[in-house]
């Protein structure tokens, strides 16, 4: 358990509690009473959470601490606090004022983490058949990822510059594709394996 893996499971365990203070806001704004110190207490955790993701890094680069451990854990946290932002906000209401701009459509949540179920299932199946898994990163994933960040950033700081759906659907389209171009990736893969062709007699 290096330090960079404590810095990890540090941010792993900020995700329940952000979880726990956006419902308790959501709640709240219904009831009438919105309670800002769990909306700004809910932004300083996951912003903490989201810095925290470079932190941890960096002392693994600097002092030399990546582990098998890490490589685990890392993705975990990352994927945790993306996820949880976005089915979180999904399902609890944000704005006190536009109910547009408070809450994700229900679309959007399901559309992330399928894409995210069709990687994971893919990456076991390579795993399986071809006993090793090349994930490429495309640019369209990072581009998803940091628009989701955004959709996620929009309704926590109740930004209204644009309609939140503008910065979903991009978001959305992106995932999409994206989860199209890993899927491509993955079925390549295993034909150059052979195992896409299905053996006759």
């Amino acid at each position: 358990m290096t330090t960079a893996n404590k810095i990890t499971v540090i941010r792993i365990l900020m995700i329940p509690i952000f979880v726990t203070l956006a419902i308790y806001y959501g709640e709240s704004i219904q009831e009438g009473s919105p309670q800002d110190w769990q909306r700004f207490a809910a932004i300083t955790v996951f912003l903490l959470a989201a810095v925290s993701d470079g932190l941890d890094g960096y002392v693994a680069r600097r002092y030399n601490q990546r582990s098998s451990l890490g490589m685990i854990l890392d993705p975990i946290a990352d994927k945790g606090l993306l996820l949880s932002g976005i089915i979180t906000l999904s399902i609890s209401n944000w704005s006190t004022a536009d109910f547009h701009y408070g809450k994700f459509p229900a679309w959007f949540p399901v559309l992330v983490i399928t894409r995210d179920a069709v990687i994971l299932v893919g990456s076991a199946v390579l795993h399986i058949l071809n006993g090793k898994v090349r994930v490429r990163p495309s640019w369209t994933g990072k581009v998803a990822t940091v628009l989701q960040m955004a959709a996620i950033a929009w309704v926590m700081l109740q930004v209204q510059i644009l309609p939140l759906l503008y910065v979903v659907v991009a978001a959305g389209f992106f995932t999409l594709v994206s989860g199209v171009i890993y899927v491509r990736d993955g079925v390549r893969q295993l034909t150059a394996q052979g195992h896409a062709n299905a053996k006759v007699g």
